[in-house]
């Protein structure tokens, strides 16, 4: 009977898994601090999540700065564009809710605020993984994500779901996440790893053989 301390055991690389998680995590964390450099560290993240997940990753903190390294300029780029749009967002919210407006006229405001808002998260969701596995421009990125999220939407909500909940967890019942720390120890990694497996599935139709190409090129429209 083969020990479950064996190298290749279920139990060890379970164990395995989780640690470099844990390593991701922390480097991440560490990464994110300066803010402007939270684009490339999203990217990084996702990159070495789907690496982690497809058992392609020899070196955790290897395979992570080389996607730091590589895509910082374009990560930032797309960051700082993410973030203008959220800013737009919060400033078209601010705006209905100090004007003096119909309650009509602000329902439909609000509505489409709301409608507004759940597709740039959705293609957020899909920018910084979209630009750890295709080499595209920016407008590129946002584009292709945007078509993506809208053709796998059963997909675009799962990951949506996985992202939200740990949020909605760590805001209500604080003390299931031991108040955040989790976050600190593995929330981050653990959550590109679970939403790494769909954009692997997802990305995987529009790979070729020895090539990637673009979701326009594939024929998505």
């Amino acid at each position: 009977m083969r020990s479950i301390f064996d190298a290749n055991s279920p139990l060890l690389r379970f164990l395995t898994r989780v640690a470099d998680l844990m390593i991701l995590n922390v480097v991440f964390v560490a990464t994110s601090v300066p803010v402007v450099t939270l684009g490339a560290s999203l990217t990084a993240l996702n990159y070495t999540a789907m690496k982690i997940g497809s058992n392609e990753c020899e070196s955790v903190t290897g395979d992570y700065f080389r996607s730091f390294r590589a895509n910082f300029r374009q990560a930032t780029l797309l960051g700082l564009a993410v973030a203008f749009l959220a800013l737009v967002l919060a400033a078209w919210y601010v705006a209905v809710e100090i004007l003096d407006l119909s309650a009509v006229a602000r329902f439909l405001l609000q509505a489409i605020c709301y409608l507004v808002a759940f597709r740039v998260v959705l293609v957020a969701l899909y920018a910084f993984p979209y630009l750890a596995k295709f080499d595209n421009s920016v407008r590129d990125v946002l584009n292709n994500s945007r078509l993506m999220s809208l053709r796998h939407l059963f997909a675009s909500l799962t990951v949506l779901v996985v992202t939200a909940l740990p949020v909605v967890i760590t805001v209500f019942y604080p003390a299931a996440t031991v108040y955040g720390l989790l976050w600190f120890l593995i929330g981050f990694a653990g959550t590109a790893f679970v939403n790494g497996s769909v954009f692997t599935s997802i990305f995987g139709k529009y790979i070729e053989p020895e090539a990637t190409v673009s979701v326009e090129s594939a024929g998505v429209n």
